[in-house]
């Protein structure tokens, strides 16, 4: 059964279709778009408050928790001057918070990263909906499938590599589509989007990108559409929806100058919401009906003021939320673009935020997770706040939040 929400989002990816409330199997959850599965989520917490357990993250990572099995997983990168990285995956008990799973899944000379804000370890990984496997994808470092459980011998069942050149590191993280894994390679040398077989690793289709190209850090979404399934890709100068079967191309919108674009698009209402990324970024509503450039046609509106750089949108009711890097949120009437309120909430934001329990969550780079009511007036709920940075976007599952910060994981719950 195809995973439906509340507020009349999209169809799910048949991939994620059987996640429950125990699950969160991919970036931005169950339909990859923020949004919680079931009603609870705790409101308020603090390091001595709500914290059913914290555990210690070796190494440097901005991958974002995943979910699923009784397991938490999550990517990171181990580095040592001497010798190079080890990109490594990582999981955790539910629970307890016990570290299970170490598997290392590449080991690489680099020790240097191209962006000081960034880390090796930044595409968040995506479970099987059978659970038996967990894909990992580091960029132009490599792509894999790790067995969920198993002997250590056996534990990384493939691995691929696309190489590229990019100017700040990886970003975008792999999603899956029935049979496929499918990641966006953008870089300045080269750029396409790419299918592979989730079995073996082989590829299956490659959608090249015309030129102008350059770099972007966006991650794919599965949306449907009439009687049929996409997959809407943005990326540097144009976003792109192609056949999940064959990744032919079906239609584009094109944003001159737009380039190293990070959010995720959302999708509900009949249309793609998108950011056009870094330079001047724009808001654009798309509807995904057309065939070729759609620019014009099927573009129906536009917003500059509060786009957002690096955080993905997220979509509950009839109000579209985005919050900028600098951390100004707007709500907008999502069928008109029309603004409806903005608000400073302060700090820096890189993580996406999730809607969980009937409120939004928003956290910023500083551990300060800001909480509010979605509605036509800004309305605080709640302002909490951790030790350490916080990049990761937040996860849910069972009523907790997974939050990763710099060094450590965190389950917060209502713990009394």
């Amino acid at each position: 059964m195809r995973v439906r929400t509340a507020l009349g989002l999209a169809l799910a990816l048949a991939a994620v279709a059987a996640a429950h409330a125990g699950e969160w199997p991919q970036f931005r959850g169950p339909t990859g778009q923020g949004h919680a599965p079931d009603e609870a989520a705790p409101l308020t917490w603090s390091e001595t408050e709500n914290v059913a357990w914290k555990a210690p993250v070796p190494g440097r990572g901005w991958s974002s928790p995943v979910i699923a099995g009784g397991l938490v997983w999550l990517t990171t990168a181990v580095t040592d001057r001497e010798t190079g990285t080890s990109l490594r995956l990582q999981s955790y008990d539910v629970r307890s918070g016990d570290a299970v799973r170490d598997v290392e899944v590449f080991d690489i000379s680099d020790t240097t990263l191209l962006n000081q804000k960034n880390s090796f370890a930044s595409p968040t990984p995506v479970i099987d909906p059978s659970g038996e496997r967990v894909y990992v994808h580091f960029g132009a470092q490599g792509t894999a499938a790790v067995a969920a459980s198993g002997d250590s011998v056996h534990e990384v069942l493939w691995r691929t590599r696309f190489p590229y050149t990019s100017q700040h590191g990886n970003g975008g993280s792999p999603i899956l589509y029935e049979s496929l894994l499918i990641v966006s390679i953008d870089g300045y040398d080269t750029a396409f989007l790419v299918a592979v077989d989730a079995e073996t690793g082989n590829e299956r289709w490659r959608a090249v990108r015309p030129a102008p190209i350059s770099q972007a850090y966006s991650t794919p979404l599965a949306i449907r559409v009439g009687e049929a399934d996409q997959i809407v890709n943005v990326s540097a100068f144009r976003a792109s929806s192609h056949e999940p079967a064959t990744g032919r191309e079906i239609w584009r919108v094109e944003y001159p100058g737009g380039f190293s674009n990070v959010s995720r698009p959302v999708y509900g209402h009949g249309i793609v919401y998108l950011s056009t990324g870094f330079n001047e970024p724009v808001l654009l509503a798309v509807r995904p009906t057309g065939t070729g450039d759609v620019t014009d046609s099927k573009t129906v509106w536009r917003l500059r003021r509060g786009a957002p750089l690096t955080v993905s949108p997220i979509l509950v009711g009839d109000g579209l939320y985005t919050v900028t890097d600098s951390g100004i949120a707007t709500c907008i009437d999502a069928l008109t673009g029309e603004i409806r309120w903005q608000h400073r909430l302060g700090g820096n934001h890189s993580a996406s935020p999730i809607h969980a329990g009937g409120r939004i969550y928003f956290q910023s780079e500083e551990g300060v997770t800001t909480v509010i009511a979605p509605g036509p007036r800004f309305e605080q709920l709640a302002r909490n706040e951790l030790d350490g940075s916080t990049l990761a976007s937040i996860a849910v599952a069972d009523g907790a939040l997974f939050i990763r910060t710099g060094t450590h994981l965190y389950r917060i719950e209502e713990t009394h």
